[in-house]
Order: C-alpha cells, then sequence, then structure tokens
C-alpha cells in the first residue's frame, strides 16, 4: 500500500483537494469550484453533483501536479461543511438539490420541534441549540413541504457523505459531522432516540454512525475509473470542517484552543468532556475521535466584515493594490496601522448577518458609532477590525467564565495571514497569539491525519502535535490591553442599547 494521502475539503465554496505525505508535509493542492443557488431571502442551496464532479476533476489534476502515480496513494479522507440535508434514493441519486448550513427555511419548523422538545432539553442531548441552520429542521421541511420527496429519500446526506457513498457504495457518517444536525446525542455518541422519536423521523433515514478514523469502505471500480484512483483504495469518512481544523491546529489535547479567522470566526477547544454554558452562548462539536469534543463558540460575520469594508470603503485600495500585485488588505492594515488602539473612542459593531455567538440574534445590524469630524477612513478600517476582534473576546470569556482559560490561541484561517490583525488579536483578547505553518490548508490536514490514523500511518491524533509549525508569535502588551480593557464594557453597552432600534429596523 501506499503512503500518500488525499484529503478533500468540500467547503461552501468548491472543494480543495491536498497531496499530503506520511511526514505531514503538503506535496500539492487543487481548488474546483461550483455554484451557490439563493431561491429566497431563507434558502440556500448546491447541486451535490457538482460535488462528484469537483473530486472527480480535482483527484485527476492532483494526482497529475504531484506526479504521482494511483498505487502511491494510501487513503482518501474527507472533511466537509457540516449542518446540511440531501435526500437521497436508494441507489444514492439526489432527489434535491442539498440544503446547506446557511438555508434557514425551516424556522417555522423549528417552533414546531420547541412545542414537542425544550429548548433546554435539546441544548443538553446534542450540545447546540435549535436552529433552523442545523439538518433537524431541513428535514422536517422536506417532510412539511416535499412530502413525495422525504417518502422516496432513503437517507438524508450530509456533503462530504454523499461523496463517500459515490466513491464506496457505503452508507455513512461520522461522530463530528452528525454533531452539528441537532439529532445526534453528544454524551452517548449515537442518534438520539428521544429526538427521532418526538419529532416522528426514521432511524433508517440517516447514515450509520463512524468515528472519524474508521475506514468505510474501499474505491469501486467505477469510481476508480472516474477519478483515476486505484480500485480497493481505503476511504476514512473524516470529519466536519471545523473539527478537522482543530485538528490540523493540533488542538487534540484538553484545553488546547485554536481561533478560526474566515469570512465567519470561531474559538474552539479540545475536551474530554462536553461543555455546557448556562446561557447557551456556545455549543460543543464532537470531535474527530471518541470521547473527545470541540466547545465552540461561533461569530458571523469576521473576516466577511472586512471583506465589506474593502469593497464599500476602500476603492482606491484595490486599484492601487491591482497594479502594485499585492493584496487589497495589505494595504488596508497599512492604513489602520497610523491609527491608535480604540480609534479615538469610535466603535464598529459588526453584526452585518445578524449574530450566532454570543449574542443569538438574526436581526442585529451593523454599526458605527462614536463618529467624530477626525475620524476619516484608517479609523474606519482600524474599527471594523477592532469590532470583529472585541465580539471574538465576548466568546471567549463564555468560555473563560466556565473554567475553560486558554494561555495561548492558535490562529489559522484566511485572515490569518496578516501580521497586523493577528497582532491586534492578541491585544484584545489579552493571550498569545501562536501562528501556525499551514494556515488555509489546517482543515485538509486534520482530514489527512483522520485518515492516516485509519490505515495505520499515523498512529493517532496526536500526530497533529508532531506536524504542529508554529511560525510566529504576537503577545499581548500591557499598555495596548488595557486600552481595549476600556472600551470592552462600553462594546457591550452599545449592543444592548441599540437592541430596540434592531427590532424595529428588522421589518425594512
Amino acid at each position: 500500500m501506499g503512503k500518500l494521502i488525499i484529503a478533500h475539503d468540500l467547503g461552501t465554496t468548491g472543494n480543495k483537494a491536498t497531496l499530503f505525505s506520511e511526514e505531514g508535509e503538503k506535496i500539492a493542492s487543487e481548488f474546483f469550484g461550483y455554484d451557490t443557488y439563493f431561491p429566497d431571502a431563507l434558502s440556500v442551496e448546491q447541486n451535490a453533483e457538482d460535488y462528484w464532479e469537483a473530486v472527480v476533476c480535482s483527484t485527476r489534476r492532483l494526482l497529475e501536479k504531484g506526479k504521482v502515480k494511483k498505487e502511491d496513494i494510501g487513503v482518501i479522507s474527507f472533511s466537509g461543511q457540516m449542518m446540511g440535508a440531501l435526500p437521497v434514493d436508494k441507489n444514492g441519486q439526489p432527489l434535491y438539490h442539498i440544503l446547506i448550513w446557511a438555508d434557514r427555511r425551516g424556522v417555522e419548523e423549528v417552533e414546531w420541534i420547541k412545542e414537542r422538545i425544550g429548548e433546554d432539553r435539546i441544548y443538553q442531548l446534542t450540545g447546540h441549540r435549535l436552529s433552523a441552520n442545523y439538518s433537524l429542521a431541513k428535514i422536517l421541511w422536506f417532510r412539511n413541504h416535499l412530502p413525495e420527496i422525504y417518502n422516496k429519500a432513503h437517507k438524508f446526506l450530509l456533503a462530504k457523505d454523499f461523496v463517500v457513498f459515490r466513491l464506496t457504495g457505503q452508507w455513512a457518517t461520522d461522530f463530528s459531522d452528525a454533531s452539528g444536525t441537532n439529532l445526534f446525542d453528544l454524551a452517548r455518541e449515537t442518534w438520539s432516540e428521544e429526538i427521532l422519536e418526538k419529532v416522528n423521523i426514521e432511524e433508517d433515514k440517516l447514515p450509520p454512525l463512524y468515528p472519524s478514523t474508521m475506514v468505510v469502505g474501499e474505491v469501486t471500480k467505477e469510481a476508480g475509473e472516474e477519478c483515476g484512483l486505484l480500485p480497493g483504495t481505503p476511504v476514512v469518512i473524516g470529519g466536519g470542517d471545523g473539527p478537522c481544523a482543530a485538528c490540523g491546529a493540533g488542538v487534540v489535547g484538553e484545553g488546547e484552543a485554536y481561533l478560526y479567522l474566515g469570512s465567519s470566526s470561531w474559538i474552539a477547544f479540545a475536551s474530554s468532556q462536553p461543555f455546557y454554558d448556562p446561557e447557551k452562548r456556545t455549543f460543543t462539536f464532537h470531535h474527530l475521535e471518541k470521547g473527545l469534543f470541540m466547545p465552540t463558540g461561533t461569530m458571523q460575520s469576521a473576516g466577511g466584515s472586512y471583506q465589506w469594508c474593502r469593497d464599500a470603503l476602500c476603492e482606491r485600495e484595490k486599484i492601487l493594490a491591482q497594479e502594485l500585485g499585492v493584496s487589497a488588505y495589505q494595504l488596508m492594515d497599512l492604513e489602520a496601522s497610523k491609527v491608535p488602539p480604540g480609534c479615538d473612542g469610535l466603535l464598529f459593531l459588526p453584526y452585518l448577518l445578524g449574530e450566532r455567538a454570543p449574542w443569538w440574534n438574526p436581526h442585529a445590524r451593523g454599526a458605527f458609532i462614536g463618529l467624530t469630524p477626525s475620524h476619516n477612513k484608517p479609523y474606519l478600517i482600524r474599527s471594523v477590525l477592532e469590532g470583529v476582534s472585541l465580539n471574538l473576546r465576548i466568546i471567549l470569556d463564555a468560555f473563560r467564565e466556565q473554567g475553560l482559560c486558554p494561555d495561548a490561541l492558535r490562529l489559522i484561517g484566511g485572515g490569518a495571514k496578516g501580521d497586523f490583525w493577528s497582532n491586534l488579536l492578541a491585544q484584545v483578547l489579552g493571550v498569545e497569539i501562536l501562528r501556525p505553518r499551514y494556515l488555509e490548508e489546517a482543515t485538509s490536514l486534520g482530514a489527512a491525519i483522520a485518515g492516516g490514523v485509519g490505515v495505520g500511518i499515523f498512529k493517532g491524533l496526536e500526530v497533529a502535535k508532531e506536524f504542529l509549525e508554529i511560525e510566529d508569535h504576537f503577545s499581548p502588551r500591557a499598555e495596548t490591553v488595557e486600552t481595549y480593557n476600556r472600551l470592552y464594557p462600553i462594546f457591550k453597552k452599545a449592543y444592548f442599547s441599540l437592541l430596540p432600534v434592531f427590532d424595529d429596523l428588522s421589518s425594512f
């Protein structure tokens, strides 16, 4: 058997296929994008057949770019976007588009569930609030609005599980991905009999559950011919993108933590126990192995706020960046660095898409507060970065209040590339920020580690710590931390003061 690992990361915008060595080194990577469809304001769908096309094309390109033979591949493993719902027939053929994580059409179904199971009980069983974003509400939406599809559906699958079936002909999902469905009993590591019974969903409509490191099948002859893979190559189920990112960041031991900074952002820990916040500000996913969990707090618009700032306020920087062959964000960071910490009393509330943790308020809006004639564009840019960072501090404090107090956070994701924001996070959060070698590839590396463990290339998830290379350290400075300590309660007060305004604006 070969020793190379292919990890597929089925994200929201496309599939990233990465080839890793048995030493955890990236050899090559390929990206293949696909479309997202928005039938109405609450609906967000994708065509699952596009996932398969993306995997087929990216696999072939990857083997060619890496200059390796199909016989060199020892295992294929997966990471995938979570919280979806794809109805398929007995042959694995999609009966409808997949409703992805951002789809919220099941709001009425959520209210129906509340009448049968209390929100506190759902949180205790699943580690998550009840939400239209999770798979449960979407499955019930199919039952209520498209009963012919619901009745014909043999299984409801998550994104990566559909591709695994096409590769192997086997039905499977893993604990980590299942923990984002509102249907998974976190402590028992099974589908929740209690929830299924009360909402009258047959467990047979869900795929069998396995640990993320389990070999669930082999590449079939037909799939091998399509993808350019050797039939019989082992396939490991892998995990949800968040837990895979945790593994890729080396967060596999008790109390270790990381911060993912992308369009959205989250802070997450590794824990031997589920974490239940009394105010339900945070939630808990299952990690990539039995008995390991991932307490998490996610905000909606982190890098998304900075992207909005670029597109709405920084046209000049975009043009200049194109001329210079650099990122517009680099130029924006330079502008922001001219401004003192705290922006002379200018605040930005980063709630462009409402907010999940810590407020769980879909009506929240973005806002600049404290504007004066002296606040020019550099102030606006910096205040956006500070606003996102201050909101992340509220999430971190929700964990601190319950005893999860990290000395450092490993920073990954596309937003981690810039030194300015990385350093700013250290000052606002008051912890050391550690930036590893792999930022955007951490999720793929986590999936690769799960695959390698599954076939014996690696002894266990602990190998992630051996592969972790910290390239940059950003330490808090007492004077700057004190500035943000003063600003922090004002930031929270600004949100609460505007709650009636957010509610009034929601009708527009």
